[in-house]
């Protein structure tokens, strides 16, 4: 997902924010896993009726292995990019953490190459390379290009007159 704020009249730069989509908020991933748990518990203690006493128990294990898998891949998502873009730096700052790569927006090249599965979307200038969007699907990927490439073109325009 995409989310663009555009140069205010007080605020000179243009901010992207690059998320994942996810399907599911917190309480959904809530509900989701309280369903499945009652599911396997229902079906060990039908089990456990029937003579197989570990079944609850394993069931209970299940619930548990299930939920921390959900959660992790849950969290997942809460990886984004922050592209920052103003007439001095193009500044990609990737979130959780403090990891940051700033570029001078006249030399940037933006480029969609090919790779294996998906096109990768770099950021190249002055012999470094960046991925940005690798979360996103190859669609938001070229549209992403195609901003980036249009707000640096409008902004080396505007610096050289």
């Amino acid at each position: 997902m995409i989310v663009l704020r555009p140069a205010d009249a007080g605020l000179p730069c243009v901010t992207m924010w690059l998320r994942p989509n996810r399907a599911l908020s917190r309480r959904g991933l809530r509900r989701l896993i309280v369903v499945l748990a009652a599911l396997a518990l229902t079906t060990a203690a039908l089990g456990a009726w029937q003579g197989n006493v570990f079944a609850p128990l394993f069931a209970l294990v299940e619930s548990f292995a299930v939920a921390f898998a959900l959660g992790v891949a849950w969290r997942a998502g809460d990886r984004s990019e922050r592209i920052t873009l103003d007439e001095a730096s193009l500044e990609v700052r990737f979130l959780p953490g403090r990891r940051s790569m700033r570029f001078q927006p006249y030399w940037v090249r933006v480029r969609l190459a090919p790779g294996g599965q998906r096109h990768r979307l770099l950021l190249r200038s002055h012999g470094r390379e960046l991925e940005i969007g690798a979360f996103l699907s190859d669609e938001e990927r070229a549209e992403l290009a195609e901003k980036l490439m249009v707000l640096l073109a409008e902004l080396s325009g505007r610096s050289r007159r």
